[in-house]
């Protein structure tokens, strides 16, 4: 993947959102030449669908020193209701992030840009893409500037993470096959004249259904959805369609007032069949979309992003020994992933949806079922908060290679702030470290060095920059 054609930057991000901007700190961070563009005008208000951040996703932001920051912006719910039938616990996750961050998706915005800007990203608003294409060394990027100008800028690697309407991945040809699975859903963020009994509540009727669920400082958010009520995204929406919503899902509107935002969407179940063409990479909504169910949208973004941002960056250092096979791993790693996201999202909205009295019935059944069978609960909750998923081991590694890493203290420190270094981390007992394998992607200038705190664990772990294990020995 080397080049000595001269370059504008190494790598451009397409889209400033939050996967565009994980990605473009984390790049800066290792000392990567990053410019991202956005269509939109620098400081545009964007009141977004989403409003999580789970455990997994935590502790992305920890080992990036911005989650205990992030903790201060919203409010943390350990426990929710879904259909009053399941009770989930998340305090059984096993992370010190058990439980889920309700938060503005610009609070999550603000800090990563804050992030990037102190680490040199180099910021092009109101500038869109019109066009790329590439060669055996370079990208090149047709965009147009603010006034409309034409632009060219090249790079050795290019990210669109640009959305759902991605014109990355349309210059780039790539279908988006899908459709529909739910229209005229209503958002809105509302104050309560009665607070609920449960903190975070999914509720639904025949013909509805509904969740609410507290920002913490008085707002809430509430999503609501009517068979009856089938419109185009364009239709106006007011407070009146979202309370009716909520009396039919709930038996109360718990006297909503004062709307700060209120918006109608649709939401789509697509994925790209690819995520890397050559030196072209897609990254969160870009390369998959699924319905708000489970609020994974922006959580699998940015999961997406530290997935490919180390790996670009061993690449473009020349830490890498096969270059191709490293890349090629995001593809391999995080398609997976986002299929299963959108079975898991579907399924959740579908059992939303249940009108008939069988599907009804089958929901509850399922809801208790997941309620008194603790594993299956545990893998739900670890599926949904990330903190389950595993990568296949790399070819000749066996378990727990690919598998996220605990946040183990050691005696530099914890874990992931040891991570905040944006390095490999290589744990071994006390004496002379192990030598790692020749096909580990990591340079010995680029690894941090830890201890265990227990002078009889004899393991020796290899920690990926995103928090997941790599190699193991004895």
């Amino acid at each position: 993947m080397s080049t000595t054609e001269k370059t504008d930057t190494d790598v451009l991000v397409v889209g400033a959102g939050p996967t565009g901007l994980l990605l473009a700190g984390d790049l800066a961070t290792a000392g990567i030449g990053v410019t991202l563009v956005e269509r939109r005008p620098h400081g545009l208000s964007n009141m977004t669908r989403a409003f999580g951040v789970h455990a997994r996703t935590l502790e992305q932001l920890d080992a990036r020193g911005l989650a205990d920051e992030l903790l201060t912006t919203g409010t943390t719910l350990d426990r929710a209701r879904l259909f009053g039938a399941l009770d989930l616990d998340l305090t059984r996750l096993p992370s010190r992030f058990n439980h889920l961050l309700v938060t503005p998706q610009y609070e999550v915005e603000r800090l990563l840009e804050r992030r990037a800007v102190s680490a040199g990203v180099t910021f092009r608003y109101g500038t869109e893409l019109r066009g790329l294409r590439q060669d055996a060394g370079t990208v090149t990027a047709e965009l147009t500037d603010p006034d409309g100008a034409p632009l060219t800028l090249t790079a050795r690697q290019l990210v669109g993470a640009d959305g759902v309407r991605s014109a990355v991945r349309t210059a780039l040809g790539l279908p988006f096959p899908g459709g529909s699975v739910i229209r005229s859903l209503v958002l809105a963020d509302v104050r309560l004249a009665e607070e609920p009994a449960e903190s975070f509540t999914v509720s639904g009727s025949g013909d509805s259904f509904a969740f609410l669920a507290p920002f913490g400082d008085g707002w809430y958010r509430v999503m609501g959805w009517s068979r009856t009520r089938q419109v185009a995204d364009s239709e106006p929406v007011d407070l009146d369609e979202v309370r009716e919503i909520a009396r039919l899902a709930f038996g109360t509107d718990h006297g909503m007032h004062d709307p700060r935002w209120i918006s109608r969407f649709h939401s789509d179940e697509r994925q790209a069949p690819a995520y890397r063409v050559g030196r072209v990479f897609l990254a969160g909504d870009a390369a998959h979309v699924h319905s708000p169910a489970g609020g994974q949208g922006m959580n699998t973004g940015l999961q997406d992003a530290a997935n490919l941002s180390w790996k670009l960056t061993a690449v473009l250092r020349g830490d890498a020994p096969d270059p191709e096979a490293l890349l090629d791993s995001y593809q391999s790693e995080r398609h997976p992933v986002g299929a299963m996201v959108l079975r898991s999202s579907g399924a959740i909205v579908r059992l939303a949806m249940a009108h008939t009295p069988l599907t009804r019935a089958a929901r509850t059944l399922t809801a208790r079922f997941l309620g008194a069978v603790r594993p299956a609960s545990a893998r739900a909750l670890g599926m949904i908060s990330g903190i389950g998923i595993a990568y296949a081991p790399p070819a000749g590694a066996a378990r727990p290679a690919g598998r996220r890493a605990p946040d183990a203290r050691l005696r530099e420190g914890r874990l992931y702030e040891l991570l905040r270094r944006g390095e490999f981390v290589l744990i071994a007992p006390e004496g002379e470290p192990p030598a790692l394998p020749g096909t580990a992607p990591v340079a010995p200038g680029h690894l941090v060095r830890a201890t265990w705190t227990d002078p009889a664990r004899r393991t020796a772990v290899l920690v990926r920059p995103d928090g997941y294990v790599q190699w193991t020995s004895r």
